[in-house]
């Protein structure tokens, strides 16, 4: 490169946190910003937490890596008042309305926009596939697949001869629901990376498989019930298509969002690396469709249930703790993030649920089935991209991006590796 260019990289959201993530983008040549994610956290109380603020008639453009709220629950914001192109792929379109449509349904006292907004969002989306570019103003956008849930991407951007690589929520091993990234010949002057588990090593996944299928075997052999939370998105697909391929016998029943999901899910195999599992799971597997079926499992024996809310805030799994926590022969199986102050993290720390505070019988056991990288796989991508000179560590809690920092500063000039905080403008010379 001959000249200096400069970057504009400004933190509206996952600036030492996980979550709510917003990051926005410009050179020094552009009017306007690219803006990356614009996702929603919860405090205590629940309520929604939106990023800072950016004005709409400063954005040339949006781009949702993935259809998690904290990455695209605020994104209708916009639409209230502007008609900003919005790129995406078209599965995450399609669960994006879902996702955000349930989200308003729940929490549409405290937010700033509607479903009609939301309806303008979707009008105005480009939906593109894989490696397909898209030229907006000054800038060159390329999704790749991210390896996190179906549909996930990360965001490469050409802009006045830099190129950047936003991660948005990245996994490096094959799940049966996606594959890993593909990083062979990608040149990054920037690497924008999530640290949600710098600090971490995740066990490997079939040791966990193995533990969490004996476990669950342990359970039924004793005529007990197995209730597994999950997330509605991801998590819970993963979980029937292991329990497909692991216990097809079993008596597994799958219930809440979910349905809705898998659903939207089964239309796109493209997306999916091992269809054949899902779709068997889905089909063999018992839809529950309502408070009858659901008595009637909980008077039963030997059942598995999957269902949603992952970290037990709502939906038919606290039903399903409520009816199945006094007998010591049932369990209570954990397979997602229990965020602070959430049910499902007394559940595991104290063995306590809700405000009364029940001590919890059944047993209770945590998974690590996580679609984050940990530590050693973000080191593995800042490894595998060529010519990296600046790296940016987001959605990440500070100890954790301070742990990746550390590791990476072996590979980056560790006065080029930033944590920036929510609100700060970082400008970086490339």
């Amino acid at each position: 490169m001959g000249s200096i260019a400069k970057v504009e990289i400004r933190v509206l959201g996952a600036g030492q946190e996980v979550g709510r993530a917003a990051i926005a983008i410009r050179s020094g040549e552009s009017k306007k910003y690219l803006l990356l994610d614009y996702g929603v956290n919860f405090n205590e109380r629940d309520e929604p937490q939106l990023p800072l603020h950016i004005r709409p008639n400063d954005i040339a453009a949006l781009v949702v890596t993935h259809a998690h709220l904290d990455h695209v629950g605020a994104t209708p914001i916009f639409y209230t008042s502007a008609r900003i192109p919005a790129i995406m792929t078209t599965l995450t379109k399609k669960l994006s309305e879902v996702m955000i449509k349930d989200f308003i349904k729940i929490s549409g006292y405290y937010l700033p926009f509607d479903n009609t907004d939301l309806s303008t969002l979707l009008d105005n989306t480009i939906e593109v596939n894989y490696n397909e570019e898209v030229k907006i103003d000054n800038f060159k956008i390329k999704l790749l697949n991210a390896g996190h849930i179906p549909g996930s991407s990360m965001v490469y951007i050409e802009v006045d001869g830099v190129t950047i690589l936003y991660t948005g929520d990245i996994n490096t091993i094959d799940t049966r629901l996606v594959k890993r990234p593909e990083l062979r010949n990608i040149h990054a002057d920037i690497v924008i990376i999530e640290g949600t588990y710098g600090n971490a090593i995740h066990p490997p996944r079939k040791q966990v498989e193995d533990e969490f299928i004996e476990s669950i075997n342990e359970v039924i052999e004793n005529g007990g019930n197995v209730l597994i939370p999950a997330f509605s998105l991801g998590r819970s697909q993963e979980i029937l298509s292991l329990l497909y391929e692991r216990m097809s016998w079993a008596n597994v029943f799958y219930d809440g969002m979910i349905r809705v999901i898998n659903n939207i899910l089964l239309s796109h195999p493209e997306f999916i690396n091992r269809y054949d599992l899902l779709a068997n799971a889905l089909s063999r597997f018992k839809l529950v469709r309502g408070s009858s079926d659901r008595k009637r499992i909980v008077k039963g024996s030997e059942n598995i249930i999957v269902s949603s809310a992952g970290m037990l805030k709502g939906g038919p799994a606290v039903y399903y703790v409520k009816k199945l926590m006094d007998d010591p022969n049932n369990a209570i199986f954990l397979v997602s993030f229990q965020g602070p102050s959430t049910p499902g993290r007394s559940l595991l720390e104290d063995g306590v649920i809700g405000e009364s505070r029940e001590l919890i019988k059944a047993r209770i056991q945590w998974f690590d089935f996580s679609s984050h990288a940990g530590s050693d796989g973000l080191l593995w991508i800042i490894k595998n991209i060529k010519d990296v000179s600046k790296v940016v560590i987001i959605h990440s809690q500070p100890n954790s991006a301070l742990a990746l920092k550390n590791s990476l500063s072996d590979y980056i000039n560790g006065d080029s590796i930033y944590i920036p905080s929510n609100g700060d403008k970082l400008i970086l010379n490339v």
